[in-house]
């Protein structure tokens, strides 16, 4: 029995979300609704024009982990933040909701990570990142025996930003491997794909089991233009692999190449579409590690994404475990 369902790496991140409108993106010249990198002054200004906002912890992959918690799933994260207090407020929240962190705080350097969300009235987020002390994940911080030790290795694609984030993803994989588990990664970014596409592919075919993406990631990774040629690469990879189509639902390429469909759960209004990717992998994850088929697979992740956007935030604020209950999962 593995020690845990899932063990997550990505970027340890304390979320800043507020409302906002189109024209405010416009001025403090936001790109909409992906997830642009910036320094530490660019974010203070923002921050300090953010305003209505709320902090709480996040990342993508953190975020994922908070999910497969709340599922009832055992997890672990991993990813660094300095001893300041974003970086201690990041620790108790992940372990306050039981997912085990236990990664070094970095005691030197930049302060621990933050992302300013703007959400828009339509729903759609538009992130800018301030790494921070993320970036300071080394190979030193990966425990392999702890690594090999859970069923699923999920890894955020935002990490291979860096080089030191690399190697300590190379390390985690390796253990991972080695003990026979599985390695799940998610593409996180259209403007990631586009800056790491051949060594996303190499890692495709070398190492990962479990593919997440999105639509508009799915046609960067493969060079296409629509959706049909991006699930056709995908079903020639024969891998696992998953595609969320946001109010499309998802579709779900096995090894064998077959196509499973999974239409979205339906909501009375979308909130903040924050998290929703982040949430469908954790549902998909929490019901592979209870041996569930993919189409219920599918279905857990349909309905964590439908909690995520139905509320500001990117963790869930009701019991994913009750939910599944009531859907029979």
């Amino acid at each position: 029995m593995a020690d845990y369902d899932v063990i997550g790496i990505g970027n340890a991140i304390v979320d800043v979300i507020f409302p906002a409108t189109d024209e405010f993106l416009l001025t403090h010249m936001i790109a909409k609704s992906v997830m642009t990198l910036i320094d530490e002054f660019r974010a203070e200004q923002l921050i300090a024009a953010a305003h209505g906002a709320s902090q709480s912890s996040g990342g993508s992959a953190a975020n994922t982990m908070a999910g497969l918690a709340s599922f009832g799933a055992t997890g672990c994260f991993v990813g660094k933040v300095k001893n300041d207090r974003l970086g201690f407020s990041f620790a108790e929240d992940l372990q306050r909701i039981g997912v085990d962190y236990d990664t070094p705080m970095s005691v030197a350097g930049a302060p621990t990570a933050c992302c300013v969300i703007a959400v828009t009235p339509d729903g759609h987020r538009s992130m800018s990142t301030y790494l921070g002390a993320s970036r300071d994940l080394t190979p030193e911080d990966i425990n392999a025996k702890q690594i090999g030790s859970a069923s699923i290795l999920y890894v955020e694609g935002y990490m291979w930003d860096d080089e030191k984030c690399k190697n300590a993803i190379r390390k985690a994989i390796a253990a991972c491997k080695g003990a026979g588990n599985k390695v799940a990664f998610t593409l996180s970014d259209p403007f990631c794909v586009g800056r790491y596409r051949e060594e996303f592919l190499h890692l495709m075919k070398e190492d990962i089991d479990i593919l997440f993406a999105n639509e508009e990631e799915a046609k960067a990774l493969f060079e296409v233009d629509s959706f049909v040629p991006a699930l056709e690469a995908v079903r020639d990879w024969r891998g696992l692999g998953i595609i969320t189509r946001s109010e499309k639902g998802c579709v779900v390429a096995d090894p064998s190449g077959q196509v499973h469909m999974q239409p979205a759960e339906p909501i009375a209004k979308v909130v903040d579409t924050t998290g929703a990717g982040d949430g469908f992998a954790a549902g998909f994850m929490y019901g592979m590690s209870r041996n569930h088929s993919l189409q219920a697979c599918a279905q857990l992740g349909s309905i964590a994404a439908a909690e995520v956007i139905s509320h500001y935030g990117a963790r869930p604020e009701h019991s994913l475990k009750s939910l599944a209950a009531k859907a029979g999962l």
